[in-house]
């Protein structure tokens, strides 16, 4: 097992973003090279993270616009922290394999499957490129290219996060219009995400939204059943581990009273931070047959109490970078603090006449100006390092 010690946070586990490899990676064993491994239990505890060239160079190019030398150092260390590689469209599949051949035999590389038809079904912003009843082509075209590549390298631990807002969204809501004509795409695609990326060197969480979302109390029931449908739906592949939170939120790992202790419906969540939705939900999941464990998304959630509601989530303004990843979670229920939203892409643009404007995106505690989904917000980036608890 490995371990790395922050001189930062203290903390052991699976990054080595502050720690330089004993051996340079040109000299290490890498990509097709690496002997076959077969993952079980919590790999993060095994494998030092891998940070990723696509957001590597994303961040390079953001600290070359940095005047400021003291903020340009810290930002230039993000490029080091081992963030989720986000495979957003069937496009991004070309990144894949070439990535690949760089992860050194002893990390492991995170990976984002979201590309369902109807994407977001509840929110416009982070829309997708394929419309509801093109589940043929999310196999064909997406899951299936995916998981060729994934085959040709046996020796290279990975772990995915399946399907982003998905099945959370057809929990709570689906009175949309736009909710209803997915939900069959949304269960049957991932279902076959987890069939067809079930290979030995793979771990995979679903995604399971956040405290806010499903950890109210009358949704706990209902979201573990939906999940753990799925799963079971996919013939229950050995190498689903249980299920991501938080992923590209805000919410605070633990923190009593909570950010929203005060609501006048706080009564009604016992989940007021991402601990205690674990706590609830993992008994939850494996009472419905499918295993419990969390991987909680602390990559932007270092400051709290500033949004005006729990369900704002479009770039909240005065964010910063949290916890690096690590497996030292000090809970039982969770795996790892992972980096899945790649810190300084935009989570939908402010623009009222895009055509993917959508209203969170324009809240009062939203940042503006911000671009597209996707897209790099440089103001934002440089406010998330500012902030960043504990600082880079």
């Amino acid at each position: 097992m490995k371990s790395v010690i922050y001189a930062a946070t203290a903390a052991a586990a699976f990054t080595g973003a502050l720690a330089a490899p004993s051996t340079p990676k040109s000299k290490r064993q890498m990509g097709a090279d690496c002997s076959a491994v077969s993952l079980s239990g919590n790999a993060f505890a095994q494998y030092e993270g891998y940070a990723n060239s696509y957001y590597a160079a994303e961040v390079e190019a953001a600290v070359e616009q940095i005047s400021d030398p003291d903020l340009a150092a810290a930002a230039a260390r993000v490029a080091d922290i081992p963030t989720f590689m986000w495979l957003d469209t069937r496009a991004k599949i070309d990144i894949l394999e070439p990535e690949l051949q760089m992860v050194p035999c002893d990390e492991i590389i995170g990976l984002v499957i979201y590309d369902l038809p109807g994407r977001d079904c509840a929110a416009k912003a982070s829309n997708g490129e394929l419309s509801y009843d093109q589940i043929d082509v999310y196999r064909s075209e997406y899951i299936d290219p995916i998981a060729e590549i994934i085959s040709r390298y046996p020796g290279i631990p990975m772990a995915l996060v399946i399907e982003p807002d998905s099945l959370p969204n057809l929990v709570t809501n689906a009175d949309l219009q736009t909710c209803q004509d997915s939900a069959s795409a949304y269960r049957e695609g991932v279902a076959y995400a987890l069939e067809q990326l079930n290979f030995d060197n793979v771990v995979m969480y679903l995604d399971a939204g956040h405290g806010g979302w499903l950890g109210w109390d009358d949704n706990l029931e209902p979201g573990a059943q939906e999940i753990a449908d799925a799963y079971q739906r996919a013939g229950s592949p050995s190498q689903v581990m249980g299920v991501a939170s938080n992923v590209a939120g805000w919410n605070a790992f633990s923190m009593n009273p909570g950010e929203f202790a005060n609501a006048d419906d706080a009564q009604w969540n016992s989940a007021q931070d991402e601990q205690r939705y674990a706590e609830l939900f993992s008994p939850l999941l494996e009472q419905n047959g499918m295993p419990g464990q969390f991987i909680v998304d602390t990559g932007r959630n270092a400051v709290q109490g500033l949004r005006d509601e729990w369900g704002d989530w479009c770039n909240v303004d005065g964010a910063g970078f949290g916890v690096r990843p690590t497996s030292d979670t000090g809970d039982s229920n969770v795996d790892a603090f992972v980096w899945v939203k790649p810190g300084g892409e935009s989570d939908g643009t402010s623009d009222t006449s895009a055509d993917r404007y959508d209203s969170y995106c324009g809240k009062p505690d939203a940042f503006k100006p911000s671009p597209e989904a996707g897209t790099w917000n440089q103001e934002y980036f440089e406010m998330l390092v500012r902030n960043a608890d504990p600082p880079l």
